[in-house]
């Protein structure tokens, strides 16, 4: 099967898999991510193959959305590359990365690297920041009914993976505890400059927030 193929039935699969998914992680957020992924990829050296089917199966099967299995996706998207006979060492780095890629993953101790999983990694962080982070957050937080602000609930910043996973904190809290601190931790070079505009939003969001709260 050629590339180009690959790349489609993967898409079909993406795009029916999440046709009902939350809206924070349904497949116009993939699509944005593998935007993103093909975009700094043009600027690595890497294999293009890799980096587009993880950067559309990274969440055909979050754990958040399966009660906190961090193996169903890397499981889900091994079965799906298996049965259209992709290369087992493609199949195996996309599950790598996938299994790697989350922030709730940076709370362990990182066992695994790879330039795909960079750029794949630093697509998704993007997501998460800007114009579209603040509007992704707010559609979980309210998916999971938590409230947009409580100033007597301060952020967390020393949370355990646990707790992390757990956290019913109000949805404001989310941009002390993961979506500020995304930015120091772009891998490559472009993901670096992307990052910048979306956290000084962010930032000016913030003060907007304030500013109305007070």
């Amino acid at each position: 099967m050629t590339k180009p193929a690959i790349i489609q039935k993967t898409v079909t699969f993406v795009q029916d898999t999440l046709k009902n998914a939350e809206g924070g992680h349904d497949w116009w957020h993939i699509q944005r991510v593998w935007t993103n992924a093909k975009h700094i990829a043009n600027t690595e050296n890497c294999d293009l193959l890799t980096v587009e089917l993880a950067a559309l199966l990274h969440d055909i099967a979050d754990s958040k959305f399966h009660n906190g299995d961090e193996e169903i996706g890397p499981a889900t998207a091994g079965k799906f590359l298996h049965s259209i006979n992709v290369d087992e060492d493609v199949v195996i780095h996309v599950q790598q990365i996938i299994r790697h890629m989350s922030f709730k993953a940076s709370f362990d101790k990182t066992t695994f690297h790879s330039k795909e999983l960079a750029i794949v990694q630093d697509a998704d962080r993007l997501d998460a920041i800007g114009a579209i982070g603040i509007a992704r957050a707010f559609t979980y937080g309210g998916f999971k009914d938590r409230e947009i602000y409580n100033p007597e609930i301060k952020p967390n910043l020393t949370m355990s993976k646990e707790e992390y996973k757990n956290t019913k904190a109000p949805t404001i809290n989310h941009f002390y505890e993961k979506l500020l601190l995304l930015k120091d931790k772009m891998n490559t070079e472009t993901g670096k400059q992307m990052a910048l505009q979306r956290h000084n939003f962010m930032e000016t969001f913030l003060e907007q927030f304030y500013t109305e709260v007070q």
